[in-house]
């Protein structure tokens, strides 16, 4: 199980930082409709860790959401690790 672990995780690390930088200038759904609806600027838009899905203060802008890639991946592995690994420990009472 580790050993799939390490190559999944190394799957997606590879996948989220190569590419990434390759992604759709293009608005998602979401954005899309929020503009033909008129309601884009109603948001908060500084609440994103990473906005623009770039690595804030890296000016190459490939190299910029090659890291941010790489750190969602690393942050939602590490956040579903941390899940699983409570929810395992947690003793069942029927």
């Amino acid at each position: 199980m580790k050993l799939f672990i390490v190559l999944a995780l190394a799957l997606a690390i590879g996948l989220g930082t190569a590419v990434s930088p390759f992604a759709s200038a293009s608005p998602d759904g979401l954005s899309k409709v929020a503009e033909e609806h008129s309601f884009d600027g109603r948001g908060r838009t500084n609440s994103a860790p990473v906005p623009g899905y770039a690595f804030p203060g890296v000016h190459d802008e490939k190299l910029a959401k090659g890291l941010a890639g790489f750190t969602g991946t690393l942050v939602v592995f590490g956040l579903a690790f941390g899940v699983a690994s409570i929810a395992r420990r947690r003793p069942v009472h029927t």
